[in-house]
């Protein structure tokens, strides 16, 4: 029986200085079957001259201009020229580990349709990588190696962008890249959630994640907090909300204001809580703030956690155990 076809899909923008070893860790895979459906998302340097040389001696490498402007555009025109079994992505500034489309591939033989495959990130970069870049690689793979990636999914966004793979059918299935809505790794890993795809556990290596200053993660405005924030609050609304419970703000920071600002914009009566003597007894939105203490006082809650303290929030967590209300069901971090 012949190997699955694997469509690799990859928009690139101004990455002449990465572009090569991407490239090449793709060429380099131990499995060979696979298309490579990159597209140039109006670069300015020299990258898609670059990519047209590989692509002229590699009939798997197809290459197309975006006619339009950004990643789910890009992605779009990637997607709609693909013809594989198997659905990937990939970021041209980035680098595969040489077995990664064989495993991830081989898990999918294994488990089949509604199952996302999965695998361990490393970031690197010439200049070190950040404390926080380092802790979000640990926490991301620790979520990998059980395939609990949706019990913290509110959190942040628990799949790599470009480090998943899974059947066609299922991609089409949760409509993957059609809305305008950013930042647009996140909002997929949503629809999986939505869509009960269930992540396989991994303990491989199989991505390369680069980090430098300009890149788009970093500069976009798509990519900036406020936009995690939305994304967050747009699905929690949709598939986790119980509005016939009460809903519960724990926090008056930045995110935990954000948050409640939105909900009463939209409409949506909840209670403010917070453990900061000089805002308890405030009121902000029109909105009165409550000692935190006043959660035993609420019939049967959904709490969202906007605290972003490390300490804090383990505090939180023994404080709703002891109240015997559960994560993902009671009790949602944001962050």
């Amino acid at each position: 029986m012949s190997a699955p076809l694997v469509s690799i899909l990859t928009p690139f923008k101004n990455v002449s200085n990465y572009i090569d070893e991407c490239l090449v860790s793709i060429l380099n895979q131990t499995y060979q079957n696979w298309e490579l459906l990159i597209v140039d998302d109006n670069s300015t340097d020299d990258s898609y001259e670059k990519v047209q040389s590989y692509a002229k001696n590699d009939s798997r490498i197809k290459l197309y201009k975006n006619n339009k402007n950004g990643i789910i555009s890009a992605l779009q025109l990637a997607f709609s020229e693909s013809k594989g079994e198997y659905i990937t992505r990939m970021d041209s500034d980035d680098i595969m580990a040489e077995n990664k489309l064989e495993v991830m591939v081989n898990q999918l033989k294994t488990y089949g349709k509604k199952h996302v495959a999965l695998g361990l990130v490393k970031y690197f970069s010439e200049t070190g990588i950040s404390d926080g870049y380092a802790k979000y690689e640990a926490w991301l793979n620790r979520l990998t190696k059980k395939g609990s990636n949706y019990s913290e999914i509110y959190k942040e966004c628990v799949i790599a962008s470009p480090c998943w793979m899974l059947q066609r059918d299922d991609l089409v299935a949760c409509d993957a890249f059609n809305p305008n809505r950013y930042p647009e790794d996140y909002d997929l890993t949503f629809r999986f959630y939505e869509h009960g795809y269930k992540c396989i556990p991994n303990n491989n290596l199989l991505h390369f994640w680069r980090d430098y200053s300009t890149r788009t993660s970093r500069t976009h405005e798509h990519y900036a907090q406020n936009y995690f924030l939305d994304i967050k609050l747009h699905y929690f609304l949709k598939l986790d909300y119980d509005s016939k419970r009460p809903l519960t703000v724990w926090g008056a920071g930045f995110k935990g204001k954000s948050i409640a600002k939105s909900l009463v914009e939209k409409g949506i009566p909840f209670f403010w809580i917070c453990d900061n003597e000089k805002k308890i007894g405030k009121s902000i939105y029109g909105v009165k703030l409550q000692a935190f203490e006043d959660l035993k006082k609420i019939r049967q809650p959904q709490t969202i956690v906007t605290v972003a303290n490390i300490d804090a929030q383990k505090d939180i967590v023994n404080y709703f155990n002891n109240l015997k209300m559960d994560s993902m069901k009671d009790y949602f971090f944001f962050c």
